[in-house]
């Protein structure tokens, strides 16, 4: 089974769903845990280098702003909605001696400002980057590179580059100019 179907079956699971005061459940993306090698394929497809600053909306453990920090000295900002998740990644930052270089807050990753990204990193599911999409054409510069691993902004916005990696696929895009954007 590939783990984009092992995914799938995680998010018919109860835990997977939560529910705000009066709203109505949102389905959120199960926590699986990006493996060090997709890591370090994710920051070399981004180019990441010292002076990025690098954001992880769905952060889980931090693992990917802790890298990108730890190897370029980069600024790193990571969001995830599960309060158990950041206090993870806070201490792995701790542990990894780059507490000072990284943040992480716990919220939803629609109401973190993400403008001063030069780098984006994502592993949520399509529909989540299909919902992303308007914030990062709305917030983010020229230049900036996004990142998905295994799911893609569907056929309005094909990815600059796509590569596979056995079960998984990592796909960039560079975000363009203001005035050749849609939503």
């Amino acid at each position: 089974m590939k783990r984009r179907d092992l995914l799938m079956l995680g998010a018919a699971s109860p835990w997977v769903f939560a529910a705000a005061a009066g709203a109505p459940p949102k389905r959120l993306p199960p926590y699986v845990l990006t493996t060090p090698t997709l890591v370090g394929h994710m920051l070399r497809i981004a180019d990441v280098r010292p002076g990025d600053i690098v954001y992880d909306l769905g952060c889980g453990d931090g693992r990917i702003v802790i890298e990108a920090a730890k190897r370029f000295g980069c600024e790193g900002h990571g969001v995830d909605i599960n309060p158990q998740a950041v206090a993870v990644a806070r201490e792995n930052a701790k542990s990894a001696g780059v507490d000072k270089l990284v943040t992480f807050t716990q919220g939803d990753l629609f109401d973190l400002d993400i403008s001063r990204a030069t780098v984006v990193m994502l592993y949520l599911f399509a529909e989540m980057n299909l919902r992303l999409k308007p914030k990062l054409f709305r917030e983010l510069a020229e230049g900036v590179r996004v990142v998905s691993h295994d799911f893609d902004m569907g056929k309005g916005w094909p990815p600059d580059k796509q590569y596979d990696f056995g079960t998984d696929a990592i796909y960039m895009w560079i975000m363009p100019p203001r005035s050749r954007r849609g939503a």
